[in-house]
């Protein structure tokens, strides 16, 4: 089926061709005609299946009809909410992208930066906010953000959502809205806690649609691990660099202090990183990823800020120089590559020390990663890349100390 024979307005096709969407993938195959119905819906799929694109084309198909049929005032219809500052600006992108030839107006709702212009362009008429749950309730109490109108609510990375903390601002939210509303959750990976939780929130005939439960990890993506030592995975970073020159790499690692080193460590090997993490305010991080999307630069450490819904689709490589302590987040992690399709690749340097996080991670994967192996040739060569450097470093300063003492020994003759 192509999207063309959906009964969509004639302008959100017009959007959806320009954007170069043909064929639903798997995500929205399901999703649209039970969105576009009225459905509430639980959809769990793999990172880089096009989720996002499910629930913005039906949103935004509804809204505007409603726009045109009944001449309402414009109010905010629908409410899309997410974990991170990242993920909402991507997601607006995305249904302004879409909505281009409609009269729909989107606005992405954070913290870290001024809320004023975000308060003025509520004022003057928004139907689709996108929001982080922080802002989001500032709007709320201060009375900027309306609730009784909102008619649909999306949860994005809903299984993020519903656990560490967020679950009691959802049911505060709830509370303020329509009982007759449209709810939405999607996400790549549920545990059953989360999964009992989302279906009190949702009604009783709920669709559940999930796909690709085997394997959560998308076949376009070839993961591995390789079992270094911990002081070892800078070299192994740099060897990973320096073979795939013109490629976008993406480092996850455990905290912000690490970031910072993981990059002053690829800096002293004039190898330019950037860094991204919760330290650095929304405008920075904000340029960061401008930067690393268009290419200024090609090196991205990174902690778990942006491991879900950052999409990127030029990534070819992610590595995971530090295992994360969360096993979903390896899923979300690895699924920055690999997007729309293309071809990914992931590798997981492995430490001693990480083993037993590699151990829960493949548990919940419910399969081994496979083991990138390493000769001990291979290994001491990526090791020897620092001696040589060293080496050359002394090379050098001997040569200026021979120099020097040329010099000294032609003055006193």
């Amino acid at each position: 089926m192509k999207f063309e024979d959906y009964k969509l307005n004639a302008k959100v096709k017009k959007g959806l061709a320009r954007l170069g969407f043909k064929r639903p993938t798997d995500i929205q195959y399901k999703s649209i005609p039970n969105i576009l119905k009225g459905e509430d819906l639980l959809a769990v799929a793999q990172t880089g299946t096009g989720k996002t694109a499910a629930f913005a084309i039906p949103v935004i198909d509804m809204v505007y009809w409603k726009k045109i049929n009944q001449r309402r005032p414009t109010n905010v219809n629908c409410l899309v909410l997410v974990p991170t500052h990242e993920l909402a600006i991507q997601i607006d992108e995305v249904f302004k992208s879409i909505a281009k030839y409609t009269t729909v107006k989107t606005l992405a709702l954070i913290g870290g930066v001024d809320q004023d212009p975000q308060i003025e362009a509520l004022k003057k008429g928004v139907d689709i906010v996108i929001a982080t749950p922080g802002r989001m309730f500032d709007l709320i109490s201060q009375g900027h953000l309306i609730t009784y109108h909102i008619e649909m609510l999306v949860l994005d990375e809903a299984d993020y959502m519903l656990d560490l903390g967020f679950i009691q601002d959802i049911r505060d939210l709830i509370r303020k809205l329509p009982k007759r509303r449209q709810t939405l959750f999607f996400s790549a990976t549920i545990n059953d806690k989360i999964k009992k939780i989302a279906y009190t929130l949702v009604k009783q005939n709920a669709i559940r649609i999930q796909l690709s439960t085997d394997d959560p990890v998308a076949q376009s993506i070839e993961h591995f691990v390789l079992f270094v030592e911990m002081d070892h995975k800078r070299f192994f970073l740099e060897r990973v660099v320096n073979e795939n020159p013109d490629s976008k790499i993406l480092v996850f690692v455990r905290t912000k202090v690490r970031a910072e080193r993981v990059a002053k460590a690829m800096g002293r090997v004039d190898i330019p990183a950037l860094t991204i993490h919760g330290d650095k305010d929304q405008q920075e991080r904000s340029k960061v990823l401008q930067q690393f999307k268009t290419g200024d630069e090609n090196l991205l450490i990174a902690t778990d800020v942006t491991a879900r819904g950052i999409d990127i689709p030029a990534i070819e490589i992610v590595i995971n120089y530090d295992l994360p302590e969360e096993a979903e987040n390896y899923v979300h992690r690895v699924g920055r590559t690999g997007r729309a399709s293309k071809k990914g690749h992931a590798y997981s340097f492995c430490s001693a020390e990480e083993k037993e996080t590699l151990a829960v991670i493949q548990s919940f994967l419910d399969k081994e990663i496979q083991v990138l192996q390493i000769d001990q040739q291979a290994y001491n060569d990526t090791l020897n890349i620092e001696r040589e450097r060293t080496n050359d470093y002394r090379a050098v300063m001997d040569e200026i100390e021979a120099f020097e003492n040329r010099k000294k020994r032609k003055k006193k003759k």
